[in-house]
């Protein structure tokens, strides 16, 4: 049997973090893995961003098979539930995917399962409710 391409754009579920200064709902935090993360921007976590990163994050174990990418890397993403895609940054590794495997989630018949991608708050909201947590959305490089 053939295995997904991984290049390929994928559905999964997204959540949000805080990092770095003070901005918006979140309380001043670290700079993320790569140093420069920041709530105000629009930025993500990847679990494959280093071995170190994918050891802790482990989405293998849910199934995923993720290329490797590192800091500065943009992806573009799009809520399910919406129409407008945005450029997010990797600054972080995360989410830890393992914990969340099988968790889905839905809206008007659109779903994604597993926790692929962490976006800040600014990215988070640029497509969707913070207060809704979690949402599917499309990631494609």
């Amino acid at each position: 049997m053939a295995q997904p391409d991984p290049r390929a754009p994928t559905t999964a579920e997204a959540s949000w973090f805080c990092c770095g200064a003070a901005w918006g709902p979140c309380g001043s935090a670290g700079g993320g893995a790569c140093g420069n993360c920041s709530s105000g921007s629009r930025h993500c976590a990847w679990p494959n961003t280093s071995d170190n990163c994918f050891a802790i994050t482990r989405p293998d174990k849910c199934g995923d098979t993720l290329l490797r990418r590192t800091c500065g890397h943009t992806f573009y993403v799009k809520n399910l539930c919406g129409t407008t895609e945005i450029g997010v940054k990797i600054t972080d590794c995360g989410p830890q995917t393992d914990l969340w495997c099988g968790e889905r989630s839905c809206c008007s018949g659109n779903c994604a399962t597993n926790r692929l991608i962490d976006f800040t708050p600014a990215a988070y909201s640029a497509i969707g409710n913070l207060s809704s947590g979690i949402m599917p959305v499309t990631i494609r490089s």
